[in-house]
């Protein structure tokens, strides 16, 4: 009772820290899997060395450099990423670095919300989101990214009420401009890219289209109602009525159905009604939690 009450009293006046929150476990990623955790192992893969694809796609490619990496750290060469090679592979990041491994905790952070560029540079921005998610986490909220920091952002799973939000493409492959463009004839948008990664916009369940005169192979993820809509794709990487998370990939863009040219097709459509995405991918192209899909508008975002 003595021993308890003095740890008790150290904790109240600061002299001895509360026990860490428990760490999630490390997950287990292997050849098939794809999305944004797998992405972020390819930035810490390549920030080692190994040339291969930052696609989040767990290819035969990734397989071989988690085999490669596995041998050259004493590991067991299975090819898959478990809890004992996420250990050796994550790589402590802090403010002032510019490197893969900081794209891969910008990635890990924008599963939570925090809506960062993946530029690799750990800036004023990175380093906010890093004491947000720790605060939140229980977690030291030093700003730096060290392995019980990677442990919770890899192993934990955001809260489904979070209001996490991804863009339907990698930031990379289009600039802020091709986000505010107008649609040519109804509420809707087309984004110019050429068979690359789309990615879910919203957590919800994803249910395949197929319209050979209208949109081709399509895909829409309902959530609370609301349909958010991807058109004219040439390969999908979800089953029909999978549910999916913000971030997560869902297809490969193409050029199917009535489609004058690759690209990305997205509409918002509530009972049947479409209103306008833009400012919708606008606000979480700049890290802003997007507007209510009811409040966008219906007109003003077509010729």
């Amino acid at each position: 009772m003595l021993v308890a009450g003095l740890i008790a009293f150290g904790v109240l006046i600061g002299l001895v820290s509360p026990a860490q929150a428990a760490l999630p476990s490390w997950p287990n990623v292997k050849i098939g899997a794809n999305g944004p955790i797998v992405l972020s192992a390819q930035h810490l893969l390549r920030h080692r060395g190994y040339n291969i694809a930052a696609d989040g796609d767990f290819g035969s490619g990734t397989q071989a450099a988690v085999k490669q990496f596995q041998s050259a750290n004493g590991l067991s060469s299975d090819g898959e990423i478990g809890p004992n090679t996420w250990p050796k592979l994550v790589v402590s990041v802090q403010r002032g670095n510019n490197s893969e491994a900081v794209r891969a905790a910008q990635v890990q952070l924008n599963r939570y919300g925090y809506g960062l560029s993946v530029d690799g540079d750990f800036g004023g921005g990175t380093y906010n989101a890093a004491v947000a998610f720790q605060s939140s986490h229980g977690l030291s909220a030093d700003g730096e990214v060290g392995p019980n920091t990677w442990q919770a952002l890899v192993g934990g799973t955001p809260s489904s009420g979070g209001g996490s939000y991804s863009l339907p493409l990698a930031r990379s492959a289009l600039p802020r401009s091709e986000y505010d463009d107008p649609h040519h004839d109804y509420p809707a948008i087309d984004l110019p890219v050429s068979y690359v990664p789309a990615y879910a916009m919203v957590s919800g369940t994803a249910y395949r289209l197929s319209e050979p005169n209208g949109c081709g192979n399509g895909l829409r993820i309902v959530k609370s109602g609301v349909d958010y809509l991807y058109c004219h794709l040439s390969a999908y990487s979800v089953a029909n009525g999978a549910a999916v998370r913000a971030g997560d990939r869902v297809a490969t863009t193409g050029n199917t159905g009535n489609s004058t040219g690759p690209h990305l097709h997205i509409a918002i459509k509530i009972s049947g009604t479409s209103y306008c995405p833009q400012n919708f991918l606008l606000a979480i192209y700049d890290g802003r939690t997007p507007p209510a899909p009811s409040s966008l508008p219906r007109t003003g975002c077509f010729y």
